[in-house]
């Protein structure tokens, strides 16, 4: 199929193309254009898969250009198009909007006036907030905790109402936690990784959430099957492992699978305002079996130390490690 996917110079997005393009689908990027002319990620795919990948350079915001690039041939459009880093929505909670919600109003503009076969939006576990029951089902009550998380809420709704009022065939993919290769430096994992391979000495901030992290094969798995599936139309998936790990324990886990004795300290910075803080993530990957036929292979305690362990490998490698500034707090 013809597949278009924005934000696919993100951590998941060039994951996704690569993917795509291994399964034999025609894929389209778009990148956010920038004066360095950076592909970001998807500069770093192999080379023999890049140049299968038709990349484009714009940004959603601008409704004239989507409208271009849709109306040429496009079968499925897939939206990562984000701005991810909950700290800087606390300063900067305009462009949350502007991007995550704007920018997708116009995708959704567009598709319906040009007839895509299927839109996969993609939304995140921070919009249930500290969840009431546990496992979370799609089912469970959504909370704007931060700026970020609200943004992500409208744009989830947004995307549904769609469905409602014009037939989109639009679907609701709801990740946990993505970790692996290429990951940005402001997620957990990088963090922990990068802060060790330094020192022996941590700065974190809140030690007690708990996290469902899903390995980034996983989540990219949850796409595929759900491009193909008409049962997902008009649906909300959670995309998870079913593994919940604190972040205390976590350091330590991967303190050991890397032979390293650390010290943790607490950092301001990084220690969310008390009232945003999302306390427990577990997800319920039930409806995912389900309707779309997934399942985290990389599941329990074994499996998610299987994908720490491919993470630290590849986060261990110096010619990786030079895209990342890993001394100053990255919002």
């Amino acid at each position: 199929m013809n597949v278009l996917i924005t934000g696919s110079e993100g951590f998941i997005g060039s994951h996704l193309a690569e993917a795509l393009v291994r399964k034999g689908h025609n894929v389209k990027a778009l990148v956010l254009y920038n004066s360095f002319n950076s592909w970001g990620w998807l500069e770093q795919i192999d080379k023999n898969i890049l140049k299968n990948i038709e990349v484009i350079t714009g940004d959603v915001r601008d409704e004239y250009l989507i409208r271009k690039i849709i109306k040429k041939r496009i079968d499925v459009v897939i939206n990562l198009a984000a701005l991810i880093g909950i700290p800087y929505s606390y300063r900067a909670s305009k462009s949350y909007l502007d991007t995550n919600v704007y920018g997708l109003l116009n995708i959704l503009n567009a598709c319906k006036d040009f007839g895509i076969k299927k839109i996969i939006h993609t939304s995140t576990s921070e919009v249930y907030g500290t969840p009431k029951i546990i496992p979370i089902t799609e089912s469970h009550p959504v909370s704007g905790q931060s700026p970020y998380a609200a943004s992500k809420i409208a744009a989830d709704q947004l995307a549904l109402s769609y469905e409602k009022s014009f037939n989109l065939p639009v679907t609701v993919l709801r990740p946990f936690n993505t970790f692996g290769p290429r990951q940005s430096a402001r997620a957990i994992i990088p963090t922990i990784i990068t802060q060790i391979l330094r020192s022996n000495t941590l700065k974190l901030g809140s030690l007690f959430p708990t996290r469902d992290l899903t390995y980034v094969e996983d989540t990219v798995a949850g796409f595929i099957n759900s491009i193909n599936n008409k049962k997902n139309i008009g649906e909300i998936i959670n995309i998870g492992s079913g593994f919940e790990i604190s972040i205390k324990k976590l350091s330590e886990i991967i303190s050991k699978l890397m032979n390293k004795k650390i010290i943790i300290k607490s950092h301001k910075e990084r220690i969310r305002p008390k009232n945003s803080e999302v306390k427990r993530l577990l997800a319920s990957t039930k409806k995912a079996k389900k309707i779309i036929n997934w399942k985290p292979k990389y599941s329990g305690k074994k499996g998610f130390e299987h994908g720490l362990k491919k993470t630290i490998h590849w986060f261990s490698k110096k010619e990786n490690l030079k895209f990342y500034k890993t001394n100053i707090f990255n919002d």
